[in-house]
């Protein structure tokens, strides 16, 4: 669980309980869905390959894509504390998944005061995550939208080792682009279509090359400071 590690050196113990959350990987299949929408909270999950996202089905038949999770990330932490799930999550592409169970959340979090305060600052930084999207969703344009979204995850999979000379592999489709950004499918191909022609980002199916990320940040006034996982040194005061 890479998110949770990353800040700050952690105890033998701490590794251990880390390791405990993820000893029952299991294969995951593209499209597959991982919990519906209200359906009983009874399982998190790491994602160890592959990517997934959480969504909400509306009442015109339509779907809002909500966030994208990529390796790494936790799935399921907002609905801790609910009977019930807030959102459904289904896999992108193929990948592998661990589940853990409230039990083993709590023992975590039982033992270890510095790891608990990491999983909540892991709940407080994805709210952030849905609060940034909210205010680019109701205030941009949709090239403006589709920029803030694509440097985003070019931030994300680079904190991961997943960008390679500006590029990397995005197996979203165009309507799950759109399901996520309030377009439609044939909006997003035109919006690719504007900022290749802006010289920013070329897309060569699930492929994407930013051209220029400083310039790309520049066009959304992209602040990073929601996505920053620098701890306040009040953490470090935990071990």
């Amino acid at each position: 669980m890479q998110g949770l590690g990353r800040h700050g050196a952690l105890t033998a113990e701490e590794k251990t309980l880390l390791l405990n959350l993820e000893l029952n990987p299991r294969r995951a299949i593209a499209g597959e869905v991982l919990w519906q929408e209200s359906a009983d909270v009874d399982l998190f999950c790491v994602v160890k390959e592959g990517w997934a996202y959480s969504y909400r089905n509306l009442g015109n038949g339509s779907m809002q894509i909500l966030k994208v999770y990529l390796p790494g990330d936790i799935i399921g932490m907002r609905d801790f504390g609910f009977a019930r799930r807030l959102a459904g999550v289904a896999m992108i592409n193929d990948g592998v998944i661990s589940p853990f169970t409230h039990q083993q959340l709590f023992e975590l979090i039982g033992r270890s005061p510095a790891l608990a305060a990491s999983i909540i600052a892991t709940v407080v930084r994805q709210q952030a995550m849905l609060t940034e999207r909210l205010v680019y969703l109701g205030r941009y344009a949709a090239h403006e939208r589709l920029a803030h979204f694509l440097y985003e995850l070019y931030l994300r999979l680079k904190r991961i080792g997943a960008v390679a000379e500006n590029g990397f592999q995005m197996p979203l489709s165009q309507e799950q682009i759109g399901d996520a950004l309030g377009l439609s499918a044939v909006h997003v191909s035109r919006t690719f279509s504007m900022l290749r022609d802006e010289g920013l980002v070329v897309r060569d199916r699930q492929h994407v090359v930013l051209l220029d990320p400083q310039a790309l940040a520049r066009l959304v006034e992209f602040n990073d400071t929601y996505i920053d996982e620098t701890l306040s040194p009040a953490f470090h005061s935990f071990h």
